[in-house]
Parts: C-alpha cells; structure tokens; sequence
C-alpha cells in the first residue's frame, strides 16, 4: 500500500510562507491594492495617460505578488489533501499516479516559495523598479558579438519564460555577425534587484564558428542593469549637457528598416554616456525614453560615486566583485559557473534557452552574505 509521509517537509514549507508573509506585510500589500483600484477607477484618470498608466502598472505588480502569496497558502492546503487522498485509497494503481502528482506538485510549491523568499531579500530603494539592461561586446572580435546576442536572447527568453513584459529599446548590429550592443527594458515586478546580480562581464570558451583553424576562442561581453525611473525629472540634466542626433533605425548590416530620421541619439556631454533609442515609431517618443533612461543612468552613477566617497571617508577598504562575475565554458568541456556564488551547471544549452532562476537566486542570496560580513 503506497503511503506518503509530507508531515515534516510541509510544516516546513508553512513555515518558511509565514516568515515570508510577515517580510512582504500582505495587510499592507491589500491596502496598497485597495488605494491603487481606487485610483485606476477614478473617471478622469486617463486625461494624463503618462499618470495612468503608472497606476495600472503598480496595481498588476501588487495584484501579481498577492496572488502568488495567497495561490502558495491555497497549494499547501491542496497538497494536504492530496497526501490524505493517496494514503487512504486502496487501488494500489491509482494510488502510485496520485502519489506522483503530489511529489510533482510538492517540487512545484518549493520552488515558487524559494522565489518568492529569495525575493523578500530584495529590499534596495530601487529594487521594485523595471530594469533597463545593455549588452556591449567586449575583447574577442566577432565571437564576442555573436556571445553578446545570445546573452541578449538569454535573457529575453528567461523574460519570456517568466511571462514578464520585454521591450528591446535598441539594437546595435555588428557587419558579420552578432550586436556591438543591446538595450531592452524588462517590466516586472522587483525586475531591477532580481537581475541587478547579472552585472558584470561575462565569458564564454568554445571552439570558434568563425575561425577557419577550428581554434578554442575566450571572449568577453559586459552586461549593465539600471532601475528605470518613473520619470526623467528624478535628476536634472540641463538642455545644454546634452547632445541629440537623429538617424533612421537600421537593422543588421546597417540596413535601414524605415524611411524617416526616427532614432535618436542622447549624448551626456560632461561624463560622455550615450543613449540611443529606435524602439519608437517617432522621434519624440524615442527621445522621451533616452531622456528616461539616460537620468537612470545618472542617478546610478551619482550614488556609486557617493557610495565610493563614504567608504574612502571611513578608510575602509574592502574587496569589489570584480568585473568577471561567470563563465560559460562549451569546450573542452561543458559548464557554466558563477564566480561569486560558485553556482555551476553543466548544461549550458538550457542557461542560454533562459534557464537562469538558478543563478539569480545563488548570487541574490551571495550578495545578501556579502553585505552582512
């Protein structure tokens, strides 16, 4: 006769959802709701569309984290009933089918909890906000091109997985083959301090595609994570600082995909950042989201730059993470390793088809150690 024994790994599991619950505040978490539908519901709310649309955003974020809290609760007491179901039925068949549904279910519930506690980790000013990622190609010629589009479609497809909302912003396309770089904007909940951990340069070791000696190739590519702000006004940046071109949008090769001088170019003249959007249909639009995007940039900049003055202030000096921070290695063997958190697979197959929760949540919880040390 088949009989399940749950006891001890669910009360474990209601445990780790209650301290997880206290650490989200779901009293609050409904109260924010609450007000949020009461704006949204307000007839005049779309005379600024800008405004309302910020609105709807906030109320699905809260909206998406209450119910995956209460959805958990829901599981757990689903779960119960189907361990009593598999222990009380006498088809030795039927009970064995039962029983693997719960396992599977079981397996399912512990991996949504681990996100959801690894996400109460993320309690950083801007850790709830959108995140903007670029993609640049580094030291290694066309491999490095070709590594930086399939990071970018690394995480498109991990947006994709998730059901989270990606916008790519603008692409810059290299002449054989790959991107020179990549922005794109991933809307979600707590999307900047969940992929905030995945900056830095990346490597990748493989034999070559384009290297006619069929010789192993190490190239590089930097990946850069901002918050994107609700709006440009958050920093000031006075008309004079900036440089703005217009070009038309191009697509691989340089070839142009419109006819009219759409894209735009936004060039910080005092620290020489440059923005570039093509994403939009006109030229103000894209102008608007470089503006946005260039202010992230700079706030950035501004707190690490006061970040790095306290810490010379107080005279203490304490190891960076350095610029390597993982290693996708396809030949002579097959692994991809995060230098900090020494989390490592060996199917990097399924890391670029998106499979990244892993990582994320190693290094979240790395950092998480780091700061407290």
């Amino acid at each position: 006769m088949v009989q399940l024994d749950f006891a001890a790994r669910l009360a474990s599991l209601r445990s780790t959802l209650r301290d997880v619950v206290a650490v989200i505040d779901v009293p609050g978490l409904r109260t924010r709701i609450d007000e949020l539908q009461r704006q949204a519901e307000a007839p005049d709310l779309w005379d600024d569309p800008d405004a309302a649309q910020q609105v709807t955003h906030a109320l699905s974020h809260a909206q998406s984290d209450l119910a995956r809290v209460t959805g958990l609760e829901q599981r757990l007491d689903d779960l119960e009933v189907l361990v009593e179901l598999v222990n009380a039925e006498t088809d030795e068949a039927q009970a064995a089918d039962t029983a693997k549904e719960a396992e599977a279910e079981l397996a399912g519930v512990q991996a949504t909890l681990g996100d959801l506690e690894v996400q109460t980790l993320l309690n950083g000013e801007y850790d709830p906000r959108p995140a903007v990622v670029t993609i640049r190609a580094g030291a290694g010629g066309v491999d490095a091109a070709d590594f930086a589009e399939m990071l970018m479609r690394m995480y498109l497809r991990w947006a994709e997985q998730h059901k989270f909302k990606a916008t790519v912003m603008d692409t810059s396309y290299a002449e054989e083959a790959g991107i020179k770089s990549a922005t794109f904007e991933i809307d979600a909940p707590y999307a900047f301090g969940t992929l905030s951990i995945e900056a830095g340069t990346h490597r990748l070791v493989r034999m070559s595609p384009f290297n006619s000696a069929g010789k192993r190739q190490t190239s590089f590519a930097a990946v850069e994570v901002i918050p994107l702000l609700e709006e440009s006004g958050a920093i000031e940046i006075p008309e004079g600082d900036i440089r703005v071109d217009v070009f038309r949008s191009s697509g691989p090769g340089g070839q142009s995909v419109n006819t009219t001088d759409s894209a735009v170019r936004i060039t910080h003249l005092p620290t020489g950042i440059v923005v570039s959007m093509q994403n939009e249909k006109s030229q103000i639009q894209n102008r608007a989201a470089a503006l946005r995007v260039l202010a992230s940039r700079l706030l950035i900049q501004r707190r690490e730059e006061e970040a790095a003055k306290k810490k010379e202030l107080a005279g203490v000096i304490t190891a960076s993470w350095g610029d390597q921070i993982r290693s996708y290695v396809l030949a002579p063997y097959q692994m991809v390793k995060d230098l900090r958190s020494e989390y490592e697979v060996n199917n990097p197959s399924s890391v670029f088809d998106g499979d990244l929760d892993g990582f994320i949540a190693a290094g979240i919880r790395w950092r998480k150690g780091a700061v407290e040390l």
